[in-house]
């Protein structure tokens, strides 16, 4: 249940076999993202989708999960289901509690709407900005949103492209509820870690204590890797030295995640047990990994948790 009839030609499917990890991670470790798609005759993709993925269900998520040796999920609404999280929330009701949720809404979401998906486990909206995957949304409609999800502790995760961030400043930092930003905002590592360009994003998080950073994706953001293929045990190298930047500066407010399926990938498919291993390249004390794994993302996703 891993291929779809309609998939786009070239991208990859996830890693069949991916390798146990060297590195323990502490216990209740959470991956911070990653994502269920379909199964697409169960949960139809979105008419309006850019891309099609392979199938990649909750039960083979948890099924990784457990193999790579984390605790919790925060499953992550993906652009080709749309504004239609029904995917999502069945991972969520799912998990026993082990799994909350990051949705896709629309700005004539009901309040009804948003307590019955906070009810499943959903803690976050997601406003993508990346334009080869969703079309551009009004600020007028996200405004709207946040004005819904406000009363409920809900943050607004925000995915862009480093070109696009001097554009989107005044937004976010207008925005009246934390922010969690994907990717390190995606840098573009062929350039200086000390550069201008990743200290305006590093900026960014200066300039309000509640914004948050995910140090995900080495495989999106690597340009001369290596891959985490092959047991390669320094994978990435070029992306090192932005991720250990953030986490260094800003410890009590990094995330981590698998990214798993890993949509979108055409060179290569990366070993989900090799991308655990990487975690100590970015993250290199006890104390930093603990936060990184295990506090933050607790205190983000489970803070009503009994």
């Amino acid at each position: 249940m891993r291929a779809h009839s309609g998939k786009t030609p070239g991208w990859l499917d996830w890693h069949p076999r991916p390798s146990r990890p060297r590195f323990r991670l502490p216990e209740g470790a959470v991956d911070a993202h990653c994502h269920v798609f379909g199964p697409g005759e169960v949960f139809p993709y979105a008419p309006e989708r850019k891309y099609t993925p392979c199938d990649a269900s909750k039960d083979q998520l948890f099924a990784l999960r457990d193999r790579l040796g984390l605790t919790r999920s925060v499953v992550v609404q993906a652009t080709c289901h749309g504004a239609d999280n029904s995917a999502m929330v069945d991972a969520l009701r799912a998990s026993g509690g082990t799994a909350r949720g990051v949705a896709t809404l629309r700005p004539d979401v009901t309040d009804a709407q948003v307590r019955e998906l906070h009810a499943a486990g959903v803690r976050g909206v997601r406003f993508n900005f990346v334009k080869r995957l969703v079309d551009g949304a009004p600020q007028d409609d996200l405004r709207k949103i946040v004005e819904r999800i406000a009363p409920y502790g809900w943050h607004v995760v925000v995915y862009f492209e480093a070109a696009d961030l001097a554009g989107l400043r005044d937004f976010l930092l207008s925005v009246p509820v934390p922010l969690v930003v994907d990717h390190m905002g995606r840098p573009d590592v062929a350039q200086n870690p000390f550069g201008p360009e990743f200290e305006s994003f590093l900026d960014l998080l200066r300039a309000r204590p509640d914004i948050w950073c995910k140090v995900t994706c080495p495989e999106r953001l690597s340009v001369s890797g290596p891959p985490a293929l092959g047991g390669e045990r320094e994978p990435y190298r070029d992306v090192v030295p932005f991720a250990r930047r953030v986490v260094e500066e800003f410890p009590d407010r990094v995330l981590w995640g698998t990214d798993w399926p890993h949509p979108n990938l055409v060179g290569h498919m990366p070993d989900d047990g090799l991308l655990v291993d990487f975690v100590p390249h970015i993250a290199p004390t006890a104390h930093l990994r603990h936060q990184l794994l295990v506090a933050n993302p607790t205190r983000l996703y489970w803070a009503d948790a009994p």
